[in-house]
């Protein structure tokens, strides 16, 4: 069995040596690069050893002062789901500020439907929204315009989502098939024409998936919004872990962690729908295909049925 599993992997006669085992130096040079890069760095920062030490100690000692010392203030639950709902609308408000404005710009970002100059710059406009998080759009441009609460969270939250969106859609309608596109372009239809007909169908279940998916991501960063006094239930926690009121913050942990919980399995859910389709739509495909591929046959589709049928009265007319 050993020497047929040799003649099989090696051919007959050959006189080939057995490749050399990759070197360890290069390995080993970039193990202790990185090593040197995170001491660096934790020296930069001043980490503590004996304050890693006490951490453990610490988290145990706010969990017991939240959740087991006098439990949940279950009288703070409707105060809390209020805040969650605040939280929940500056994410939407968000995601869909940020989706109406990402559409436009991911289409002009593509280098497939876009000119090289005009695609280069909105891509680099893209890079620098991204450059910004939602806690920096905050505290410097939105607090000051708007003031404290969650138009200022609002804002931040669909600004920093537009960098984001705008690449994943970009790179989505980067991946699309030439095909509808140069079929709308055979039939006379306009760039604006093409675009709605040839590429926005096939791309935009996967971009309102994303647009889900970003929610999901929304709803933790409107949670840290508040802190900063852009409303939410981070406004909350905030609140009530600075005044010592620990059994409200952790009905408020509760909250977050069990509303984040059911939207993300609700959102997951759509999100698997609208990409694989409902479940009985996969067996309607063969007859569709079979259905179309008849259609293609014809010249110019039921008008040139309907011209034909009519050819053929005329002759049948004219024999008569």
């Amino acid at each position: 069995m050993t020497s047929g599993a040799a003649i099989v992997g090696r051919p007959a006669g050959s006189g080939s040596a057995r490749p050399n085992a990759p070197g360890r130096r290069r390995r080993n040079a970039s193990l202790l690069a990185v090593a040197a890069v995170v001491a660096w760095c934790a020296l930069s920062v001043e980490i503590e050893v004996e304050g890693l030490a006490e951490l453990p100690s610490g988290v145990a000692n706010v969990f017991y002062e939240m959740f087991l010392e006098d439990g949940p203030d279950w009288l703070y639950l409707g105060r809390s789901l209020e805040a969650m709902l605040e939280s929940l609308q500056i994410a939407w408000v968000g995601t869909v500020v940020g989706a109406v404005i990402s559409l436009p710009l991911g289409f002009f970002a593509a280098r497939n439907v876009s000119s090289g100059l005009v695609s280069n710059i909105v891509r680099q406009v893209l890079n620098a929204i991204r450059a910004f998080p939602e806690l920096v759009l905050a505290i410097a441009i939105f607090i000051p315009i708007a003031g404290l609460g969650a138009v200022a969270g609002a804002l931040a939250i669909g600004i920093h989502s537009v960098g984001t969106l705008g690449k994943l859609t970009a790179e989505v309608v980067e991946g699309i098939d030439p095909g509808p596109v140069e079929a709308a372009r055979a039939v006379g239809g306009g760039p604006l024409a093409v675009q709605r007909w040839g590429v926005l169908p096939q791309v935009l279940p996967e971009i309102v998936a994303f647009w889900l998916y970003r929610f999901e991501i929304n709803i933790r960063a409107a949670a840290v919004l508040g802190v900063v006094g852009a409303g939410g239930i981070g406004l909350v926690l905030q609140q009530t872990i600075v005044f010592g009121r620990f059994s409200r913050a952790g009905m408020a942990i509760i909250v977050v962690v069990v509303i984040t919980i059911l939207v993300d399995t609700v959102s997951g859910w759509v999100r698997r729908r609208i990409i694989e389709g409902a479940p009985g739509a996969a067996a309607l495909e063969p007859d569709l295909q079979v259905a179309m591929e008849a259609r293609a046959l014809s010249p110019v589709g039921p008008l040139a049925g309907g011209a034909t049928a009519g050819a053929d009265g005329g002759d049948g007319g004219g024999s008569a």
